[in-house]
This record gives C-alpha cells, structure tokens and sequence, in this order.
C-alpha cells in the first residue's frame, strides 16, 4: 500500500520542481519528499517545450538572481548532464547586429556579460563571424563560447531517478493532480495526503495555487505562446551554432532565432502572443475561465496599450509563415519558403505587475508553512540547480528543517 504521509510535497514537476526535490534530498536524506505532476510524463509544459538552450547570463541585469543563478547553475547543469550521460553540446552562439544601432548594443551586452563572469565574449566583424555562420549576414556579431543545447526533459527524468536512489521512501507521482489543500492535508486525484510542509512550482497556475493560500499577489501570470519552425532535411546544414538577433530590452523575449536541438534538428523561433488558454499550445485553443481572469487584470491591458504595435506585430507573423520567414530572412536571407516547416509550441508563464509592467526576476515567497515559487521565468531551466538551491536554503529556516 502507497505511504500517504510525507514531511514536504513539492507540487509541479517541471525541472525547477524536481531540481528543488534534488537538492533538498542531497542535504536531508531521510526526508521524505512526494513530487505531484497532474500529466502522466514530467516536464510536459515550459520545460519540455523551451528551446533546449543552456543560456550563459549574457543579457541579466548584473546583480540580478537571474544573472547570479544563472552564471552558478549552468556550471551544475553541465555536471549534473555529464555524470548522468544527459545529451548536452556547448556548441557556442553568435549574436548578430544587422544595423549600426544594434552594433552599438553589441558593445553593451558584451560589458554586460563579462560583469556576470562570462568568459571568451568576442565581437566580430562579418568576415569573422561568417568563417562559422557563413549563410548568416549581419554587420557586426558576438560570439558566445559558453552557450549551448541540452535535453532538459532528460534532465528532469533524471532528477527524479536521483530523488528516489538517495531516499526510496520518497514519490514521484505523475497523474496525479492537485485539487486542494490546508495546513496538513493535499487533496488529489489520487486521495488524500499527509503532508508538513509545501513547495508550489506550478509555473503557469503559481499565481492560482498562492491564491488558494491566502497569498496576497500584486501581480498574476499571462501565458505568451511561442510557435516555431523547422528546417527542412535540406536546410538543416545552413545553421553550426546558435544564431540570434540582438534583442529588444523592453521586453523578456529574444527574438527569433535559431537553435540546433540536441537531436540533430535545427529550431526557429519562437515567436510571443498572447494566449486564451494557459495551457494552449494550438493557434484556436480557447479557456473562457483563463481569458476572463487575463482581460480582467489590468496588467494585461496596460501592458497591452504600451505595446500594441509590437504585439500587431507578433499576431501578424503567428498566422503567417511569410512574415515568420521575413524575419527570419533579416539575417539568413537565403533561408527560402521551402525551407521551413511548421513546428511545436510552448506557452511561457509571463509575471505581470498592476502597472503591466513584465516582473523580469525570479520571485519565490513564503507563507504559512510553504513557499511559493511565483516567477521562474527564462534561464530558470539552465538555472535549476541554483534556483532549488536557493529554496533548499529557504526552506532550511522557514521549515525549521
């Protein structure tokens, strides 16, 4: 018979959830740790549908638990991925300036990344940049040695294999969602549990589970869904590397650009529009409960009316695979139509403030006798050891662990 009682349950599966079990299992053996996952794999949501990039710290604000975590956790990342035999590749990146202005920015976020401790940034000319990237056409670039693609989903597998090799009372159990809780019991789709303590890392539903803790938010989360394509068999051989576009500060996302995967496949995208369902991965998926409680906050139209021609923008090439192309074209311009094939979706937990302004940071709370992660935007997947290290440290006092 199943052991229903447990002293933490960490509610989500994704890798910042398995990452955190991880981490506390390594320090407290004898704790006995339930992971719930409401789908019947883990990592199925942001985790299994990001680009797969292990992401340097070059863009953070110097300072930030982005930047911090990041620069830290990449370095665990890539252990953990080596003494696990997870497929990983520190294949590097180029950032590409296709004007004067954005050459500029290169200067910026080159300074930017050596204040975060990244190692070997270089700018190059075209000439230079083209001895990697020669169907890549740009002004300037800047080379990023310590970029790279990993199996994040594989990674989360093997956490919770971790889980359970350091303490075999411990559970990970996948269809089995969170209805309800209170101070010492979680309702599921399994039964009833007993449990002493909580870890929410619900991605897109944190703000609901805070809610049903009584947490007071001043922010919610909006989902953003990013579509991508793929190179054909043909065109594959047109991307080495990494390639993006210098992105624009005034939001989260980094543009489009393309990614190799670690099977072999080369990415392109995504793009970011706003969804009607949190968890709507098609074009006409549809939650009147998720739209109503995104139009009914005002964040969502000021961040709206702020930036409504960059979101016409992002609509415009969501539906169309020309303007998806053309953009594409701005710095691979002999990337052709057939070149391109419609591929996966992900949708992104966007932290939105009443002032619409985008919460750029990693947020976690505590409350009660759990802790919240409320925002674990991008690199939280290249940062999950330092991220579940730092709610191992949190939960250490405020769990009296």
């Amino acid at each position: 018979m199943q052991n229903k009682e447990y002293d933490i349950a960490i509610v989500g599966g994704g890798i910042v959830g398995l990452a955190t079990a991880y981490q506390l299992q390594k320090e407290f053996p004898t704790l006995n740790i339930v992971i719930f996952e409401k789908e019947k794999e883990l990592a199925f949501h942001q985790t299994g549908r990001n680009s797969g990039v292990i992401h340097s710290g070059l863009y953070y604000k110097n300072g930030s638990l982005k930047a911090k975590n990041c620069v830290e956790g990449r370095k665990d990342l890539i252990e953990f991925a080596q003494a696990n035999k997870v497929k990983y590749d520190i294949c590097g990146k180029i950032v590409v300036a296709i004007n004067s202005v954005e050459a500029e920015c290169l200067k910026d976020l080159k300074a930017n990344g050596e204040k975060n401790g990244l190692k070997g940034l270089a700018l190059l000319s075209t000439e230079e940049f083209q001895k990697i990237e020669p169907n890549v056409e740009g002004l300037k670039a800047l080379w990023v040695p310590e970029s790279g693609i990993i199996d994040y989903k594989g990674i989360t597998n093997k956490l919770a294999e971790q889980v359970i090799v350091i303490n075999p009372n411990s559970k990970v159990l996948t269809s089995c969602e969170v209805f309800d809780y209170n101070a010492n019991t979680i309702q599921t789709s399994n039964g009833e549990f007993k449990v002493n303590h909580i870890i929410f890392c619900g991605g897109l539903f944190a703000d609901r589970l805070a809610k049903k803790d009584k947490v007071k938010l001043d922010m919610q989360i909006v989902g953003f869904r990013g579509d991508y394509y793929e190179l054909t068999e043909r065109a594959k051989s047109k991307v080495n590397h990494l390639v993006y576009p210098v992105p624009n500060t005034d939001f989260p996302f980094l543009g489009v650009h393309f990614t190799r995967m670690t099977n072999g496949d080369i990415e392109c995208g995504p793009n970011a529009v706003f969804t009607f369902k949190r968890e709507g991965y098609n074009m006409m998926d549809f939650s009147l409960r998720d739209t109503l409680q995104a139009l009914g906050f005002s964040g969502t139209w000021r961040l709206f009316i702020n930036h409504w021609k960059f979101g016409i923008n992002e609509y415009k090439r969501a539906f169309s695979k020309y303007l998806f192309l053309k953009e594409l074209n701005k710095m691979m311009p002999s990337l052709k139509m057939e070149d391109i094939v419609e591929g996966r979706s992900g949708v992104r937990a966007m932290a939105l403030g009443i002032d619409g302004e985008v919460i750029d940071d990693f947020k976690i709370v505590k409350s009660k006798k759990n802790i919240h992660v409320l925002n674990a935007p991008s690199p939280a997947a290249t940062a999950c050891f330092a991220i579940g290290n730092q709610i191992m440290e949190e939960a250490k006092t405020h769990f009296k662990l």
